[in-house]
């Protein structure tokens, strides 16, 4: 006897049945109405860091508090924003697992029980670091999705779109490990006797614009030299002794993506102007840093006697010679999705936009179905303070320089890009001091 089997659709080489989303239940229906109307809070980086100086057992009950009062309000602006995407489009299989994972976080949050002592603010955290490991692969899914997903929606929706929800991904994982990282910051002061270290969380008071390309630099070398067998060296020149107040790991993440782009585009240059064969040595990367405060404005002027202190900025600037980017392709280097990285069948897309437009050394990364794989840890736990090779997991989708601008602008930072077509690239990357001066909102 036959039987008639639903449709299939065929993606990336599996078959992945189509089937409704299931109904919400009636408990998270209650919830997310109730905290609708619940808009996000103003949260004042000061507010943040004022719960880690001093760093005690009060201060981290109240920090629990707040992150479980301010969490379920952000979430739930990320799953009504999810869930009024168009229909085809949230069907997809890749932001359907996204928005599931959205709604179970902030089911999880909105229900769990007050923090009122350490006892139950150690099990508080460990239930937040659960939730932070499950959607370390958000965006990877999520890029996905939309790549497949393309011709359902117009650029300029999809683009708003994922600038909101990679900006709230970026406030939601700040609020959480800040917490998490207090929280481990005194277990471990409590534990030795000693005295806190110079992290006020995930905020290094002391980082090392230096110590960080060379730490990133270090990583992109070895993955450069795994995909092309060889690799630029680099030259650091400038104030190389300076030091400022900021996220390491953000830091991280927006080196990582411009240094993989200026090795790729300078192995790829080199060998197009003297053969892949050549002994000639290839150009080095110049990265140049300076520290500078703006001079004031009469915005920073309260009263005749008193000047609010401007904001001082640590530039990077990272020079390459790979030929920098065809003047048709520039306007579009900053899209979602514009890249040239070859799939896993080794053909081009056919997106064009040459080296800077592929966004990372390396491959495609597969995305599991069963969204339980480690493998595309996209972030790692920012309060690891250390480079994750999962950085890597986005490769060929085209989110490295977009999201690298997000994430320097997310903190009154910038990130410009000047090419000279057919010698090279200058990008310049500008990250705000993050001091008990800045009036910065999470």
């Amino acid at each position: 006897m036959l039987r008639c089997k639903k449709p299939l659709i065929y993606s990336q080489r599996r078959f992945l049945q189509t089937r409704t989303p299931p109904p919400n239940s009636p408990e998270l229906v209650h919830l997310l109405g109730a905290f609708k109307s619940l808009a996000p809070r103003p949260t004042p980086l000061s507010t943040l860091l004022s719960f880690g100086a001093p760093l005690t057992p009060s201060s981290i009950v109240l920090s629990a508090s707040y992150v479980l009062e301010e969490l379920p309000r952000r979430l739930v602006q990320r799953v009504r924003s999810m869930e009024a995407l168009p229909f085809i489009v949230g069907m997809n299989p890749f932001i359907s697992r996204a928005l599931n994972s959205y709604r179970q976080t902030f089911q999880d949050l909105a229900t769990a029980p007050p923090v009122v002592d350490m006892n139950s603010n150690i099990e508080f955290t460990k239930r937040l670091e659960a939730l932070v490991r499950s959607h370390s692969n958000d965006i990877p899914v999520l890029a996905r999705g939309f790549q497949e997903c393309s011709k359902y929606m117009k650029p300029g929706a999809m683009t708003s779109f994922l600038d909101g929800a990679i900006r709230s991904r970026i406030a939601i994982r700040f609020i959480a490990e800040q917490h998490i990282a207090l929280t481990r910051a005194l277990k471990l002061a409590l534990d030795r006797d000693s005295k806190m270290d110079q992290f006020l969380g995930v905020v290094d008071s002391e980082c090392s614009p230096a110590e960080m390309v060379k730490l990133c630099t270090n990583f992109v070398h070895e993955l450069c030299v795994g995909t092309f067998g060889t690799a630029p060296e680099i030259v650091l020149d400038g104030m190389t002794d300076v030091t400022f107040t900021y996220v390491p790991v953000h830091i991280e993440y927006v080196l990582t993506e411009i240094l993989k782009n200026a090795f790729r585009a300078t192995v790829e240059a080199h060998h197009k102007r003297h053969g892949s064969h050549t002994t000639m040595p290839l150009a080095p990367v110049q990265i140049t840093i300076s520290h500078a405060t703006l001079p004031p404005t009469p915005s920073d002027i309260i009263s005749n006697s008193r000047i609010r202190t401007p904001p001082s900025y640590v530039s990077i600037r990272v020079r390459d010679q790979g030929g920098g980017v065809h003047p048709k392709d520039l306007p579009r280097i900053f899209s979602y999705a514009f890249t040239t990285a070859r799939t896993a069948e080794g053909e081009d897309d056919g997106g064009g936009g040459g080296p800077y437009s592929a966004q990372a050394v390396g491959g495609m990364a597969a995305i599991a179905d069963d969204g339980d794989s480690d493998g595309g840890n996209l972030f790692g736990e920012i309060v690891g303070k250390n480079l994750q090779t999962g950085l890597g997991t986005i490769a060929g989708l085209g989110y490295g320089l977009p999201m690298a601008r997000l994430y320097t602008g997310y903190f009154g930072g910038s990130l410009e890009l000047m090419s000279m077509h057919g010698h090279g690239t200058d990008v310049f990357i500008k990250f705000r001091c993050l001091d008990e001066n800045t009036s910065i909102e999470v």
